[in-house]
């Protein structure tokens, strides 16, 4: 009976990790421009493409539909979606906006004192990575994943389930997370004063939670993501030719 049931569950485990595999695989394709924006996507044509069955290429459109960088045609089939640099900008304001929220609902209700050591540790690991001159691609990949982590304790910090839903949906936009747009200062010339300059606003609204300081926590999470928008206006209207997967998706302002 349990040979049975396990035979019977590969098929299954196989097909998952094929449609997880095809989703990463056009996710790179669509950032890296191989699939440019408004192009409509073929289903058999990418099955033939990836070498998997149109199953688990069905599932992985599906996903990128739901995470917007795909959408779904009126006739079937998918296409690949551009933004207008004003629904990046927005997402960015909105990211602000509830992150500012928990901030201060995380001040007025009193942060899990658990949590507050662990931000303390993330931005200590920080610290650690912006004492040397300059990031080399380990150390930065490391700093995207401890900024990251931070922000996510910020959102547990306010202990509301609801608003921490909601988050999660906004920062899942395409170019909204905290790290969207990180990747520009990595190639700006004052990429550690950034870095730096951000790291600060992280030590001092940590401060303001733990000092019962809503509006102001409040106040520096609605600044801090002032730096993505100076981030994304730089990706998309400055001198350098940033790299940053998925740019060319952005209409940019006239």
């Amino acid at each position: 009976m349990s040979g049975a049931t396990v035979a019977a569950a590969e098929p299954v485990e196989a097909g998952s990790s094929q449609a997880v595999k095809a989703q990463l695989r056009l996710r790179e394709m669509v950032l890296a421009g191989e699939l440019p924006g408004g192009a409509r996507i073929a289903e058999v044509a990418i099955s033939e493409l990836l070498g998997v069955s149109r199953t688990p290429v069905r599932s992985a459109l599906m996903r990128l539909e739901q995470e917007g960088l795909l959408e779904a045609l009126p006739n079937g089939g998918y296409a690949v979606r551009t933004f207008s640099e004003r629904d990046v900008s927005d997402a960015i304001e909105l990211r602000g906006t509830l992150e500012g929220l928990s901030a201060r609902l995380a001040a007025e209700r009193g942060a899990a004192p658990v949590v507050l050591r662990e931000a303390r540790a993330c931005l200590k690991r920080i610290d650690e990575l912006l004492r040397e001159p300059a990031l080399d691609d380990a150390a930065f990949s490391r700093y995207v994943s401890f900024n990251e982590q931070f922000h996510r304790f910020l959102s547990e910090m306010a202990g509301s389930p609801l608003i921490a839903q909601q988050l999660e949906r906004v920062i899942n936009l395409p170019f909204a997370s905290p790290s969207g747009f990180v990747v520009v200062q990595a190639n700006s010339p004052a990429a550690r004063d950034m870095l730096v300059i951000a790291q600060d606003q992280h030590g001092q609204v940590l401060d303001a939670i733990e000092n019962r300081e809503g509006s102001r926590a409040e106040a520096l999470m609605r600044e801090h993501s002032r730096l993505a928008q100076r981030n994304l206006r730089e990706a998309l209207h400055g001198a350098q030719n940033h790299s940053l997967p998925g740019v060319q998706l952005i209409r940019r302002r006239a």
